[in-house]
């Protein structure tokens, strides 16, 4: 007993270094038990992707080919080490066939991706500015009506990661977003997505995956990090100074729309339809031959353009990617979180455009959510 409360009086005659030998050992204590559920989901979705790896296939099929477009430089430069902990284990161990390009300055997806040769899946490991990037790119391409067939898969590594929301689960571990994304890949459950053509005057189209953005919550969110020193305060700060500084906020913009037109249906995946037997062939062909078929004038109603003048804080034009599997002047732009000069542009829907691999976890919420 005696030893005990000379254990204690020494803790309270030194309670300096005692509060920081606690706070040491709390904080000790918190990364080993990060470090151990990090490497328990790790081993998890490990043996689940043993199992991808395990099963048969046919002599005469040939193992999955996957690309990957890695960006080093996201999340501060620790995208690399992210990936090669969390998910190119999960792939090699799913019998997957891993093509790792990384990507060395801004913009150089967009120019792999136009040059990139077929593969069965493209995976994006990065951010929004790789994601956007590697989607231009795509669809910049000559054949990209073949190549958009593609799925693509989104491993989330970046600062944001605005799409990943609608096709995955997120929670508050890194390590588990990475990991369910890359699980979600080797599952093959897909999602239409639709895309925004946006087109300048002279350069060549930007397609984006959420929207445009311009205005002046757009111009303060670009400024909240200057404030970091403000701590939970920054957002409010960044919002006050602005207000001063540019009053008023109202934004004139000119915009020219068509009337709204229904959605097209979903369309099933195409399959070629097997090829006549010769006979078959010889008969059309004469029969095209000796009675062609009259190709009749079709006159195409003009487009009813329709132009408004707005006043207004923000303009957001968005897709419906937020919930895929529910269908019902000066400054900058943002475009899927990427900033680019503001000038008059085009921005035309590509509905069902691309197709994203997708948690089926994350298609039944939606699902549910929507009835």
């Amino acid at each position: 007993m005696a030893r005990v409360v000379k254990v204690f009086r020494t803790l309270r005659n030194h309670w300096k270094k005692s509060t920081f030998a606690v706070c040491v050992l709390s904080y000790g204590g918190y990364w080993l038990y990060g470090k151990h559920c990090d490497s328990l989901l790790r081993r998890e979705a490990c043996l689940v992707a043993r199992e991808f790896g395990r099963q048969q296939i046919a002599p005469q099929e040939r193992l999955r080919k996957a690309t990957v477009i890695l960006n080093p430089a996201a999340c501060s430069g620790k995208a690399n080490n992210l990936f090669e902990k969390n998910a190119a284990p999960i792939l090699h161990l799913a019998g997957v066939e891993v093509t790792v390009v990384k990507t060395d300055y801004e913009g150089q997806a967009k120019k792999l991706m136009e040059f990139m040769e077929q593969t069965d899946m493209v995976i994006v490991a990065g951010g929004d500015g790789t994601l956007q990037e590697v989607v231009t790119g795509l669809l910049r391409r000559p054949d990209q009506d073949s190549f958009s067939n593609t799925p693509i898969g989104f491993i989330p590594l970046g600062s944001h990661n605005s799409l990943s929301p609608s096709l995955h689960l997120l929670s508050d571990n890194k390590v588990k977003d990475i990991t369910s994304a890359t699980l979600s890949i080797l599952k093959g459950e897909t999602v239409p997505l639709d895309v925004l053509q946006i087109k300048g005057e002279k350069e060549q189209p930007v397609f984006a995956l959420m929207g445009l953005r311009w205005g002046a919550f757009r111009d303060v969110a670009a400024t909240i990090s200057k404030y970091w020193y403000l701590g939970p305060l920054k957002t409010n700060a960044a919002h006050w100074f602005s207000t001063l500084r540019e009053w008023p906020l109202v934004r004139e913009v000119s915009v020219s729309c068509l009337a709204p037109s229904l959605r097209p249906p979903d369309l099933p995946p195409y399959n070629k339809p097997p090829r006549p037997n010769l006979l078959h062939r010889i008969i059309r062909r004469l029969k095209n031959y000796y009675s062609p078929p009259v190709e009749g004038e079709l006159m195409e109603e003009p487009e009813k353009w329709e132009e408004k003048q707005l006043s207004t804080l923000e303009l957001f034009v968005q897709t419906h990617n937020k919930n895929p599997v529910e269908r019902g002047a000066g400054g900058v732009y943002n475009i899927d979180n990427e900033e680019y000069e503001a000038m008059p542009v085009e921005v035309m829907l590509l509905p069902r455009k691309l197709r994203f691999f997708m948690s089926a976890e994350r298609r039944e919420q939606l699902l549910s959510q929507a009835q």
